[in-house]
């Protein structure tokens, strides 16, 4: 038996097939390999999965609740659009939760949770130095769940990681040039620079800036954010013409 069947087998010992549908579903609209507003096809899923419908039925509730899916009657599950209007929304409440971590850190970070958070930039920077944008947009992701982790506020962490979903259904895409990679790293290192200084008021103001400047860089390299869908705005699929008697 070859140690790929033996993981599966350990996997599913220890979790549903719903939760492993689930898990695998989200990475492929995280990833952008579901396209927002594509239509989720169970059959289609279940097939790639090597499941049956029904761990896919359960994946698809899961993550519509987690708002990455929308169902509308009569049409389907669809990956979720979120709007311009919604995408601000998302990004003020993520300024204030950042700014209160890094505040917080400020106060009583170790120097072990220092050196991670550090150890990340600079993680960042070599992925930013050959242009692996799937690379830094992942190291990103792990420094931001570390400050709010190190902040050791349990609520905060998980308002912040239900926002993160539905901002990665578009924000990796201030971070795919060069230039949006360097100028986030730089706000990282700020960052930390000022948590490592003990300087709560510092800090708070650069975890904010680097929130809101993130916005700003995602306004600026992407088009149009269109409406999520729902049942008035999913386009109706014509209907065929019956052929002429």
């Amino acid at each position: 038996m070859s140690e790929s069947t033996i993981s599966a087998l350990e996997l599913l010992r220890t979790r549903s097939l719903g939760s492993v549908a689930t898990q695998e579903i989200e990475r492929l609209i995280l990833t952008g390999e579901l396209q927002a507003g594509e239509r989720l096809n169970e059959l289609a899923l279940a097939a790639r999965l090597g499941v049956s419908r029904g761990p896919v039925r359960e994946a698809i509730c899961a993550l519509e609740g987690a708002g990455l899916v929308v169902t509308v009657v009569n049409q389907g599950s669809f990956v979720r659009k979120v709007s311009a209007e919604e995408a601000h929304e998302l990004y003020e409440v993520r300024v204030v939760l950042t700014g209160h971590a890094c505040a917080q850190l400020a106060r009583q970070a170790t120097p072990e949770q220092i050196a991670a958070l550090q150890g990340l930039t600079e993680r960042m920077a070599a992925a930013e130095a050959v242009g692996d944008a799937a690379g830094y947009y992942a190291l990103n992701l792990e420094f931001h769940a570390g400050l709010m982790r190190f902040a050791g506020n349990k609520r905060a962490l998980k308002i912040h990681e239900e926002l993160g979903n539905e901002l990665n259904l578009f924000r990796r895409r201030s971070l795919v040039s060069v230039k949006g990679m360097q100028a986030s790293n730089a706000e990282h290192a700020t960052i930390v620079r000022a948590i490592a200084s003990g300087d709560p008021a510092a800090a708070r103001r650069a975890g904010e800036a680097h929130i809101s400047n993130g916005m700003a860089r995602f306004v600026a390299s992407s088009p149009p954010i269109e409406p999520p869908v729902s049942q008035s705005t999913v386009e109706k699929v014509p209907r065929r013409r019956k052929a002429a008697s």
